[in-house]
């Protein structure tokens, strides 16, 4: 049975309240804010029992105001990068706010993690809502979105929905960077971590991070990590500042299947991470551009590979890429996926 309970914690100027929803199983308990459907504090238990928070965040309601790292929030409309923040829908061009360098990157500068959602109790968690207008941040087409959160013992649930008044292109995940020692309040780093992906390949990259288009084995690559492997000594191989690609999730391609994606364990707590999900991909990144000037929880500051995400998603700049995965969401047709964290321990 998971306890469920809001508070208000605290006002955006301008904008509006914002609450702090509870969800307590015997397990794990969440916090999650209606401020960009964010995930504001992850605790669950070691070896040794005791229960502790494994996501980055901050103390107040100004750091998540403050916040240009998306974290723990639900981004979108589309997650990840588009090259240009250019892209052709049936025979029109559109051109969005370009945030990352020649890219536009999680929806634009006011994407879905800096909106206040509708927070309304479900069985066993929160769903939250949002109407994006139509042209919103450039993207064309009114869009109804909710999330789901639900909690049942280990497992934390996100279920996504949305629909469009007009074709639009939409990827949607959670971009929550986890630190399974429990110190996320003094998060050194995550090099004594392991981590497995269920990939047979991935998705090469150029100076802007923006896909090349090419689908690359993994095999005889840093980027093989079909297999267990301690995150500190593969950095020392990978190109550049660290892991921040897509990797194609192996097993059937039906978009209502969930697979199995990533397992990560942090043997010296005896935290382990499972996660599954619908999606046909997920972003590895190993928080490459923290740098120390972030104040998080406890007045610490988060520095280069302090953390991870596993952002379950649809393929990077798919919409400018007919080789990848269908982004497009159509009128009419219901956008949904879900994806599973489950925490146990060794």
């Amino acid at each position: 049975m998971t306890e469920v309970s809001q508070q208000q914690w605290g006002e955006v100027s301008g904008v509006g309240s914002v609450d702090r929803w509870t969800l307590q199983s015997s397990a794990v308990r969440v916090e999650v804010l209606t401020l960009g459907a964010i995930i504001r504090s992850l605790s669950c238990r070691g070896s040794d029992g005791r229960m502790e928070d494994v996501v980055l965040g901050y103390d107040d309601l100004q750091g998540y105001v403050s916040d240009k790292r998306y974290m723990g929030a639900v981004v979108g409309r589309v997650a990840n990068r588009i090259a240009g923040g250019r892209f052709e829908v049936e025979g029109k061009e559109y051109q969005l706010e370009i945030n990352n360098g020649p890219n536009a990157l999680h929806g634009g500068l006011h994407g879905f993690n800096k909106a206040i959602w509708h927070a309304t109790a479900v069985e066993d968690g929160v769903q939250l809502s949002l109407t994006s207008p139509d042209g919103d941040q450039g993207y064309p087409g009114e869009v109804n979105v909710s999330v789901s959160y639900t909690l049942q013992g280990e497992t934390l649930t996100a279920e996504y929905r949305a629909w469009s008044t007009k074709t639009t292109p939409i990827n949607l995940t959670n971009h929550s960077y986890f630190n399974l020692s429990g110190q996320v309040h003094n998060a050194a780093n995550i090099y004594d971590h392991q981590v497995s992906i269920n990939a047979q390949s991935y998705l090469p990259v150029d100076g802007t991070s923006i896909p090349t288009g090419e689908i690359r084995a993994v095999d005889g690559t840093p980027f093989d990590l079909r297999q267990q492997t301690l995150i500190g000594p593969r950095l020392n191989e990978v190109p550049g500042p660290g892991f921040d690609h897509n990797f194609c999730l192996s097993g059937p391609k039906d978009p209502w299947t969930v697979r199995h994606a990533a397992r990560v364990c942090h043997q010296a707590s005896g935290r382990v991470l499972e996660v599954s999900t619908s999606q046909p991909g997920v972003q590895f990144y190993t928080a490459n551009v923290l740098d120390g000037s972030i104040t998080g929880k406890n007045g610490s500051r988060y520095g280069k590979h302090c953390s991870f995400c596993l952002e379950t998603q649809n393929w990077p700049d798919a919409v400018n890429q007919a080789s990848f995965p269908d982004c497009l969401l159509r009128p009419g047709v219901d956008y949904q996926h879900v994806t599973h964290f489950t925490f146990t321990t060794v």
